[in-house]
């Protein structure tokens, strides 16, 4: 086991000690630092990207192949951390307790501590971890004028303008299938320099909206589905990203549901849960979604477009398009064609 002691001053101190830990490098671009390692410790790296007032992105993506505890001390560094488990598990507790809270897979946690305050993030050997980290410094983004804390519910209201650490707080969060789509979009950002940096800041604060959403939902005592079990709810999760993967294969609900051992009541309830729409509605949604980044980012025609995403009518594929859109695919073309010639 390996227990690394840090005292941050700042949150890029984190992964400069975890570096020097475990003896990983860290390059820097365009102020993301990404800490790689290989070695009898680990295989992976971990991601640091700094933004204004006082919020920054902290993204595993590692496997550690002995049992790792982080220890931080709190001092005058306790942001608020908001974190979601895309894959694998972690523990938590603070410094005054004995018991480790476990935080599974699409799991969330919202924690922060006093200013005297430790914490101890246990981190399991031999588990591919997908953990991303989202802090907030509190008196820094405080500061920001379009700020506006009150809106969110009493708890975390009361936690935000907690500026001078007082308390200590945690709020585990159930299963949320929702927020993995988001995450793993940080990950797919294929953008460079200021343009990268920028996409993924969007992509924190989206993020960071499904945290506080959900911790409004499970303060009013909002539930998962009772027709569905967390299991068949991580089906129908592996369905959706199935369906984004291959949105040209011809799929059924009746298929479906032979395939992956669920009722087609399960399926609907699941896919209107997950994405407010149904088995059909989020398939011809996948695949619109997929049009447009072909017709943004491709040569192929319109006719080439519709039938290599799985539609079988090019003025059907036209209506649905404009319907959702308010723009014929062709005029959407047009519109990219001429930036380009501008530029």
């Amino acid at each position: 086991m390996i227990e690394i002691e840090i005292n941050p001053s700042n949150t890029r101190d984190i992964l400069t000690q975890i570096s020097e830990h475990l003896d990983g490098t860290i390059d820097e671009r365009w102020g993301e630092y990404t800490m790689t390692i290989d070695n009898a410790n680990a295989r992976g790296k971990i991601t640091y990207i700094p933004f204004d007032w006082g919020v920054n992105l902290l993204d595993f993506d590692i496997i550690f192949y002995k049992e790792f505890i982080l220890k931080t001390e709190g001092e005058q560094f306790n942001p608020i951390r908001f974190i979601y488990n895309l894959q694998g598990y972690f523990l938590h507790r603070f410094g005054v307790q004995n018991h480790e809270h476990k935080t599974e897979q699409f799991q969330s946690v919202i924690f922060t501590n006093k200013s005297e305050g430790i914490n101890y993030m246990h981190f399991p050997k031999n588990q591919k971890l997908q953990i991303n980290i989202i802090q907030i410094v509190r008196k820094e983004f405080m500061k920001k004028r379009t700020t506006n804390v009150a809106s969110l519910n009493k708890k975390l209201y009361e936690v935000f303008v907690d500026t001078d650490h007082e308390n200590r707080y945690a709020h585990f969060g159930e299963l949320n299938l929702k927020m993995a789509d988001d995450v793993k979009t940080i990950r797919q950002v294929k953008s460079k320099g200021m343009l990268r940096i920028l996409k993924i800041e969007a992509k924190v604060y989206e993020i960071l909206s499904l945290h506080i959403q959900q911790h409004e939902r499970q303060t009013v005592g909002k539930k998962l589905p009772n027709s569905l079990t967390k299991q068949e709810l991580k089906t129908i999760k592996k369905i959706c990203d199935i369906i984004q993967k291959e949105p040209s294969k011809q799929y059924s609900l009746d298929q479906l549901s032979i395939d992956f051992g669920l009722s087609q009541a399960k399926l609907q309830d699941g896919f209107k849960f997950l994405y407010k729409r149904t088995v059909t509605e989020f398939i011809r949604h996948v695949r619109l979604e997929k049009a447009r980044f072909f017709i943004k980012n491709s040569d192929l025609n319109i006719s080439q477009i519709v039938y290599s995403i799985g539609f079988t009518s090019r003025s059907y594929f036209s209506k649905i398009f404009k319907e959702k859109y308010s723009i014929s695919p062709s005029e959407f073309k047009k519109q990219i064609v001429a930036k380009i010639i501008v530029n």
